[in-house]
């Protein structure tokens, strides 16, 4: 049987879990794409061959991770011959320079912001750490003012979770008007056009400054990973991989204070 008559289902189950959408429509054009070059029955050879074509090792990675997505998800429903797809190679990719918004950037972008639900978005982008997709989402009735925090009912994972808010975001949520469809009334490419239009880094950069500042602030990792809604502690890694030497030398600093 052809093997991309499961990818319906497989798109299926992923939708059903919450995760991205933009992701699964590219590993699906991915793995259409590895059919494309090759008729035969999957297996490692054809897959390496395959990603050996690639235009680029960031290419090839991608391409690794769309055919691992599928042969673990293949492994768990029982189609048979996707038994290898723990061997299929990741290419190393050096990590480039990634921006991360600070507590500094955050004063600053507010000080000259007029508009306050611009004022409001940028709060709750750097008190939440959400995916601009989950804060595109949120409703009044996700939000715990008293205990301050927010109910994350889609996440990228398929778990709910909660992230949590600032005082001053409770503070300008209370005086923000009420919005019929969401929080701020904006779909997710509205966000990140009006972070575009106020010159504002992107909703990535806020997200990963607010694991930086977490962590910095003495927050513990498997905190940050429950409330960022990530899998593992790998991703957390990840995402502060290129400030991991200051975020020593804080810690450092923090136990020798306390000596």
């Amino acid at each position: 049987m052809d093997w991309t008559v499961f990818l319906a289902e497989f798109a299926a189950d992923w939708k059903l879990l919450g995760r991205s959408k933009a992701t699964l429509g590219e590993y699906l054009r991915l793995l259409r794409d590895l059919r494309a070059y090759s008729l035969a029955e999957p297996s490692l050879a054809v897959v390496k061959a395959w990603l050996a074509t690639s235009k680029s090792k960031d290419h090839a990675r991608y391409r690794g991770r769309a055919v691992r997505a599928f042969g673990k998800w293949a492994e768990v429903n029982d189609v048979e011959g996707w038994s290898w797809w723990r061997q299929v190679p990741l290419a190393n990719v050096a990590p480039t320079p990634q921006e991360t918004v600070t507590e500094r950037d955050v004063e600053v972008l507010s000080k000259r912001l007029v508009e306050p639900r611009d004022r409001l978005m940028v709060e709750l982008l750097w008190s939440t750490g959400l995916r601009v997709s989950e804060l595109s989402r949120l409703v009044w009735e996700d939000v715990n003012l008293d205990e301050q925090y927010v109910v994350v009912r889609q996440s990228k994972t398929g778990k709910p979770r909660l992230a949590p808010l600032s005082a001053r975001a409770c503070r300008m949520i209370r005086r923000a008007p009420r919005y019929v469809d969401s929080l701020l009334g904006m779909s997710t490419q509205t966000i990140q056009r009006r972070l575009n239009r106020i010159n504002a880094p992107t909703a990535h950069a806020f997200r990963r400054g607010w694991a930086v500042h977490a962590l910095e602030s003495g927050v513990s990792q498997t905190s940050v990973q429950a409330a960022a809604g990530w899998r593992n502690g790998a991703m957390v890694s990840r995402y502060v991989s290129q400030v991991s030497g200051s975020l020593a030398m804080v810690e450092f600093t923090r136990v020798e204070k306390t000596r």
